[in-house]
């Protein structure tokens, strides 16, 4: 029987120890005419002294996930040279690191010998499991939960060897 799909509260709410987010595509669905991204792409950057303009529902979530004590990790494999969508991402991290999320970025050319599943995905306490399917645009194809041991255990060793990997936020340099 198919798992039911928590709310992001709810997912994240559950943790007890730790929440991971493995992040594998070079680019994600967005709408290049407004948005995020399209203010992005005409200039417009986050100005860190300016928390209000950019403290979002997503970051209290995070900090009131970590304020509870679950490590929240999430590690981006990314081509280089990166996409415009990864430079992109790379200047907002510092609002997930502001909440409390570590980040590091794995640059795909050295996960080539790392056995990764093949969607991405969130881990929770190591034991469950939040699919993220996309189609080969980008948009969602909607998520997927998996209690099974074996998922649980395939994404726990893949995260664990991209983060042993991979470059802390604050040192990784965009190519």
């Amino acid at each position: 029987m198919p798992l039911t799909m928590p709310t992001w509260p709810d997912l994240l709410g559950s943790a007890e120890r730790t929440a991971v987010h493995l992040e594998m595509r070079d680019s994600y669905a967005v709408d290049y005419e407004t948005g995020p991204f399209a203010d992005w792409r005409a200039g417009h950057r986050h100005n860190p002294a300016d928390r209000a303009s950019w403290w979002r529902p997503w970051l209290d979530l995070v900090a009131a996930t970590v304020g509870r004590g679950v490590a929240v990790r999430r590690a981006r494999i990314v081509s280089e040279p990166v996409s415009e969508y990864t430079r992109f991402l790379y200047d907002g991290t510092f609002t997930n690191v502001a909440a409390g999320e570590e980040v590091r970025w794995l640059p795909r050319r050295q996960a080539s010998t790392l056995a990764l599943p093949g969607n991405d995905f969130w881990l929770i306490d190591g034991r469950l499991v939040r699919w993220n399917h996309f189609t080969g645009e980008g948009s969602s194809a909607g998520g997927e939960m998996s209690d099974d041991p074996a998922a649980a255990k395939l994404c726990a060793d893949a995260f664990s060897a991209v983060w042993e990997r991979a470059i802390p936020h604050g040192r990784y340099e965009i190519r």
